[in-house]
């Protein structure tokens, strides 16, 4: 394959990667290889891969190659390489969580999702950088170093899940596995120009996640166009007895949603209280366009009134450290990952102190020691119970607001992508930028991030539209007829307007 053929199968969607394929344009191996070259080009700079698992993507694209030929009745994706996100287990492969009390760990099994894609033909790329454990906003609580926003390698590309977003945004695969727990899909897809969904609680699998705060977090689909993330979602959704979680539901037509773009009709209500204050100048302004392309193509525009929504953020905050504390408390230096062994009197209770103080870094220990405060006696009813009842309130401004309209919409974040380093001592100014992501995790409904335009010095800036639980398609469908307005009035895709990569170059 010459250079610019590779250039071109690249960029295109995983649907016309896919179809390339089923066309015999072009073979599996070739495909994965030419990611496989993008990633050896540029990651270098990025940082967006913890893992990359060479031989075994090409073994795996050589094997559906093999059943192509063969006559054999494929899945629609089969043969479009993917990245999976390292909070997911995945045999035979190094999953850290971004952590260093799990550095060299390699799980015996596949996480639900990974079994998955496996059976479709997806080859695995590799495993994507994280915030550790996914605790943050940048993927610069990383053990293993920050990952690097494509458009600006100087900045950072959302978090927790940058290295898959940050790995689909800079042509390094065209689908990417991530996880949400208070917006790790969305807000990294919205400063990254790419599209990323948080589906319905407990209608993906979460069997295989290494689990930060089991009620909150959901793993789902990153990509680049509204119809590969339905194709991923529909491949990826599904009832699993091993998660008590998971949903019995049957998987929505989200392609078919997707590839609609009909809003006529549909009611978009819009947060009061997630505009205005806070969110830049100019991500308001990509908002309001959006809406009103929205309005233009026949949706009605409704404000809606979510009141609870302003305690949400610190409701979260007590919840997920909680959550955090506990599921964290495995790690003990016993059972596997890092074990440090203390010189003077190595007790099971000192190696367990040794290890867990040389093994997590400082934001996983801040939230452990709040989540271990706000569930202990005395406080537990004061704090986690407290957040709980928020939580519950949060639930009721989403049930009101959707007797009024289809779906919800919002600025995805509150600003573009900040530079690295700039809020890392800042907690409290990192945790501000999930305020409009979070509500849709205490209230386990959909969400989906995609492009609203550019805002400050060229950087794209993200919408969000939220549905009812079990109504992913809705999301579907009027993210398929924005992304459609929005590329019609672009002249093409956002991501075509980003700096080009190429080896060290910006």
């Amino acid at each position: 394959m010459t250079p610019q053929n590779q250039t071109d199968i690249i960029r295109r969607s995983a649907a016309a990667q896919a179809a390339a394929l089923t066309a015999g344009e072009i073979s599996s191996e070739e495909l994965t290889r030419a990611h496989l070259d993008r990633i050896a080009a540029v990651d270098g700079d990025l940082n967006a891969f913890l893992h990359v698992n060479t031989d075994g993507a090409l073994d795996a694209a050589r094997e559906v190659d093999t059943r192509r030929a063969a006559g054999e009745q494929l899945h629609g994706l089969a043969g479009v390489p993917i990245a999976v996100k390292d909070v997911v287990v995945t045999e035979g492969q190094p999953t850290t969580a971004g952590s260093k009390i799990l550095e060299g760990w390699i799980p015996p099994y596949d996480a639900t999702l990974v079994t998955a894609l496996r059976e479709a033909g997806l080859p695995i790329l590799g495993k994507t950088n994280m915030d550790e454990f996914a605790m943050g906003s940048s993927t610069e609580t990383s053990a293993y170093g920050p990952t690097r926003n494509p458009w600006d390698r100087d900045r950072i590309p959302g978090g927790s899940g940058g290295g898959s977003a940050a790995a689909v945004g800079a042509y390094e695969a065209p689908l990417a596995i991530g996880t949400d727990t208070g917006g790790s899909i969305r807000q990294p897809g919205a400063v990254t120009g790419t599209v990323g969904v948080k589906p319905t609680y407990g209608s993906v699998s979460r069997y295989g996640l290494i689990a930060m705060a089991s009620s909150l977090d959901q793993a789902g689909p990153v990509t680049r166009t509204v119809e590969d993330s339905a194709l991923l979602h529909e491949l990826i959704a599904g009832h699993d007895p091993h998660d008590s979680t998971s949903l019995t539901d049957p998987v929505g037509p989200f392609a078919a949603a997707a590839r609609s773009k009909d809003v006529k009709g549909l009611r978009v209500g819009v947060i009061e209280e997630l505009e205005g204050e806070g969110f830049a100048p100019e991500v308001s302004a990509r908002f309001a366009e959006s809406l009103e392309q929205l309005e233009r193509a026949g949706a009605e525009i409704v404000r809606v009134s979510c009141p609870n929504f302003r305690y949400a953020l610190g409701a979260y905050y007590l919840i997920m450290p909680s959550e955090a504390s506990s599921n964290l408390a495995k790690f003990d230096g016993m059972r596997f990952g890092l074990r440090v062994v203390p010189e003077d009197h190595p007790t099971a209770e000192n190696v367990m102190k040794a290890t867990r103080g040389a093994g997590f870094g400082d934001e996983v220990k801040r939230r452990i020691l709040l989540g271990t405060y706000a569930l202990s006696a005395g406080y537990f009813d004061a704090y986690y119970g407290s957040a709980q009842k928020v939580r519950t309130l949060v639930q009721r401004d989403f049930a009101a607001a959707f007797e009024q309209v289809d779906v919800l919409a919002s600025p995805t974040a509150p600003t573009v992508a900040f530079r690295l380093g700039e809020k890392v001592d800042d907690p409290t100014a990192m945790y501000m930028n999930d305020i409009a992501t979070i509500p849709a995790n205490l209230a386990g409904v959909p969400g989906i991030s995609l492009p609203s335009g550019l805002a400050e010095d060229g950087l794209p800036a993200g919408i969000q539209f939220l549905a009812p639980a079990r109504a992913d398609e809705r999301l579907y469908r009027v993210g398929g007829a924005l992304e459609a307005l929005l590329e019609d009035s672009w002249g093409g895709p956002l991501l075509a307007k980003a700096p080009e990569l190429t080896g060290g170059a910006n």
